[in-house]
């Protein structure tokens, strides 16, 4: 994947990279508040307010989600897209997302509308991020897909179908859960600002079950008149 990078300026910061990369971290890996952050750097004895602490979001936050994304191997080539509402200040939006057949999200993208303009920006969009085509998509039965589908990506496969997009789907639950914890978006901005960087930065902490090579599967032995034996035997995953 193409992303611009550049590395990050602490210049003029009084605390050093390493404690603001973790408030940063904090912040977005789990659903925490600013307050909540600054709490936690509090009971390590770092004395900083949660405006800092958004400050440094704001700053570095999409420094290294671009980062993470362009260290990871490349994506899947069967994509699954779907688009879910947003409120945001009393009106809809919808936020459009796609990720992969081992549920990595590929991109994001809020907008105002779900129609075939908007369908086709969100088309652009990924092709343009990802530099390289899928091998087929898959989306619900919303028409707009298929009429942007025929005019960017002719020769993809395309499958409609209600339940086969549950990978999609179920991408948007952690967006919920942080939308709950923000109370709610403030602006159509703010929300594509926040998403482009939560999903990377929390997904990459997240790894997936196709990264691992070897589960660990703990299996208790009884034995006659002792207390019960842990063994950790390994099985071999298909890579």
């Amino acid at each position: 994947m193409k992303t611009t990078t550049t590395a990050p300026n602490y210049r003029g910061y009084r605390f050093p990279p390493e404690i603001i990369s973790h408030a940063v971290w904090l912040y977005f890996r789990f659903s925490l508040s600013f307050r909540d952050v600054e709490e936690l750097l509090a009971q390590r004895g770092i004395v900083v307010t949660y405006e800092t602490v958004r400050q440094w979001c704001l700053k570095f936050g999409q420094t290294y989600a671009n980062e993470l994304r362009r260290r990871r191997p490349r994506c899947g080539d069967k994509w699954h897209l779907d688009e879910v509402f947003l409120t945001i200040r009393g009106q809809r939006h919808y936020l459009w997302r796609a990720v992969d057949q081992d549920g990595n999200v590929l991109d994001i993208l809020v907008q105002s509308r779900r129609n075939t303009h908007a369908a086709k920006r969100f088309f652009r969009k990924l092709l343009k991020g990802l530099q390289y085509v899928p091998r087929v998509i898959i989306t619900d039965k919303l028409k707009s897909y298929g009429a942007a589908k025929r005019e960017i990506l002719p020769g993809v496969e395309h499958r409609q179908h209600k339940g086969l997009n549950n990978r999609a789907e179920n991408s948007h639950q952690p967006t919920r859960l942080r939308e709950k914890k923000m109370r709610r978006f403030k602006s159509a901005r703010q929300a594509q600002r926040f998403l482009s960087t939560f999903g990377p930065i929390s997904q990459h902490f997240q790894p997936r079950r196709h990264r691992s090579r070897v589960l660990g599967n703990i299996v208790l032995f009884y034995k006659p008149d002792s207390r019960p034996e842990t063994r950790v035997t390994e099985t071999k995953t298909a890579a």
